[in-house]
This record gives C-alpha cells, sequence and structure tokens, in this order.
C-alpha cells in the first residue's frame, strides 16, 4: 500500500517538533526548510562560506534520524577551542558536505543517507538569501535576527536577492503530497521565508494535497504581538496570494493560570482563535484538550505526540478526498 506523502514546510524548533512526532506514524516525511537564519553558528558559517544557513536544517534532521538522541548530541556538540568556539558540529558537517559539492540541497541529501534520516529534508532555496521585511512605517529591515528587533508591525516579507528560485525538490514535494503542513514556528522568520522563493506560490496554489497550518500557541515578540490564529493565517495567505488552507490546528484551552510570567513581561500572549473569521475563511477547526504541553517552569510548546496523531487522523479522514482530487 503506497504511504500517504505528508511536506512539512517551516524552521526553527517548531519543525523539528513536528517532524519527531510524525516518524512514528507509516507515512512518507519530506520537511522544507527556511535558511535564511542568520543568527549563532549559523551566521557565522553562512557568512565566511556563503552557503544556506544550515541550522534549522541540523535540527530537522537530527528530529528524523533514526538515532536521534545520539545524533541530537552529536549534532547540537559545541566544541570551545580557537576558530571552532560556538560551531555545533553538525552545522560543521553540513559545511563540509556543502564544500565536497558544490550544491547544498545535494549536501543535505547525501548526510542524510549517512545519518539514516528518515524521511527527505530539502532547503527551501539553494542559495544563502538574506530575509527583509517592509514595516508598518514603510521602512525595510534586512536580516532575519534584526527583524523582530525594531518592534513595528511586519506588512510584508522580501528575499534578497528577490529573484531566489525555490528548489526543484521543494516544488516537487509540494506539488506531489497528499497533507502539506505549515509550522509550527515563527510565522514571519520561520514560516513564510519557504513562500516566497520564485515558483513557491504557484506550487502551493496548484497544488492539490490538503493543506493545513498550524497555529502557535503564543505570540512573538516583534513578529505577532495582539495577533490571533486567524491574523496568523491571513498573513499566509497574503503572501501566497489567496486563500489556500483547509484546516486549521490551535489551541483553545485556557492554560493562562498555568504558564509562566516571563511570556507576559516579554509581551507574548496566548493567541486566540478568532473562529468567526476563520468560518469566513471557509478553513476547518481542529483542536485537542491535550495539545498543549507545560512544563514545571510554566514553559509552553506543543505535544509532539498530539499533534502528530491530529495530522495523521486528518490524512487518514479526507484519504477519499485526496484520491478524488488526484484523477
Amino acid at each position: 500500500m503506497k504511504k500517504i506523502k505528508i511536506t512539512v514546510v517551516g524552521g526553527g524548533t517548531g519543525l523539528s517538533v513536528l517532524a519527531r512526532g510524525l516518524k512514528r506514524y507509516p507515512v512518507d516525511i519530506t520537511a522544507i526548510v527556511s535558511v535564511a537564519d542568520d543568527g549563532g553558528s549559523t551566521g557565522l558559517i553562512r557568512d565566511k562560506i556563503d552557503m544556506p544557513a544550515p541550522g534549522d536544517i541540523r535540527n530537522v534532521m537530527s528530529a528524523l534520524s533514526e538515532v536521534e538522541t545520539k545524533l541530537d548530541n552529536l549534532f547540537s556538540y559545541r566544541f570551545n577551542k580557537d576558530a571552532l568556539d560556538g560551531h555545533a558540529l553538525g552545522n560543521l558537517m553540513l559545511a563540509a558536505m556543502y564544500d565536497m559539492t558544490g550544491d547544498f540541497a545535494v549536501a543535505v541529501k547525501e548526510l542524510s543517507k549517512i545519518l539514516n534520516v528518515k524521511g527527505t529534508v530539502i532547503p527551501s532555496t539553494n542559495i544563502s538569501p538574506e530575509l527583509a521585511a517592509r514595516m508598518a512605517d514603510n521602512s525595510i529591515i534586512v536580516g532575519e535576527s534584526y527583524i523582530p528587533e525594531v518592534g513595528q508591525k511586519i506588512e510584508e516579507m522580501y528575499l534578497i536577492p528577490d529573484d531566489t528560485v525555490a528548489t526543484p525538490e521543494a516544488i516537487e514535494a509540494i506539488e506531489s503530497s497528499d497533507v502539506i503542513v505549515f509550522g509550527p514556528g515563527s510565522l514571519y522568520t520561520s514560516i513564510i521565508p519557504n513562500l516566497i522563493p520564485e515558483g513557491m506560490k504557484e506550487a502551493i496554489i496548484k497544488a492539490r494535497g490538503i493543506k493545513v497550518y498550524i497555529s502557535n500557541i503564543m505570540t512573538q515578540a516583534g513578529e505577532t504581538i495582539d495577533y490571533s490564529a486567524a491574523d496568523h493565517l491571513e498573513a499566509i495567505h497574503h503572501h501566497v496570494g489567496q486563500n489556500i488552507a483547509d484546516f486549521i490546528i490551535l489551541n483553545e484551552e485556557d492554560i493562562k493560570g498555568r504558564i509562566s510570567n516571563y511570556y507576559h513581561e516579554n509581551d507574548m500572549e496566548i493567541v486566540e482563535s478568532d473562529r468567526e473569521r476563520l468560518r469566513q475563511m471557509e478553513v476547518e477547526v481542529m483542536t485537542d484538550h491535550r495539545l498543549v504541553q507545560i512544563d514545571e517552569d510554566g514553559a509552553v510548546r506543543h505535544n509532539n505526540k498530539i499533534l502528530a496523531q491530529m495530522i495523521y487522523d486528518i490524512a487518514l479522514r479526507e484519504i477519499s478526498t485526496l484520491q478524488y482530487r488526484k484523477k
């Protein structure tokens, strides 16, 4: 029996969380990952070698590996000596493979084989783009790590150069997927950067697969202050050019009394659903009382097992629709 093909799109830690949950299911997983990060070890390596950012790619590869715990420890190991100070070993391995092959997508593919990664990891673009944002006052801020520091509403996201092209493998994955999942992750700096390389919007619009957006649990300072789940989804639709989501997965549990004060002190609040606007977008809302995990320090994250189960259940429930769409 042919496996259901699920493509997840995003970056940061959120995509790793989802990938970790999905690999337990009998599905064909592809991850399309943002490569516009410019901070930390990732930023230093991309500046010196002029390669796409390896950090988020590294994290997803680790999450999908059959030897995840050992590989995660190895990939995350940071040297504390001279020129290697602060660099994660996984970033250096990707840099070495890129230097050997001269093609970042090929480097990721080859290293994935060596590390027995379950699934396919694809950079959204094969060059080293810079992320830029047009703010509410029409100023342009360049650099993924600088954009949230401005403290203004973001109007539009861009890649520099503006003719940055999506990798053919990413386009093919979108076109052939049964289910396409956006998120979870930072809206403007992890998810949307994957949507704006040339060719990606058109592929998403034409794709026959079911499209699912996973809303963040908390707003993000400098990116989504006061955003509801509907606001998040509207931003995605704006950058794609039309409404594309069939489902949205979101939290509707009252967790306010259980989370750390850190969130409020740093301008992060619980994302409200705004069901009326979602209904107007003709998006089906999916939720589960176990979707959110809160640790003893009040830190919030998605429950990867429940999240993956919800996506798998959507795929199974809609399997007849998938077959119909592909005729």
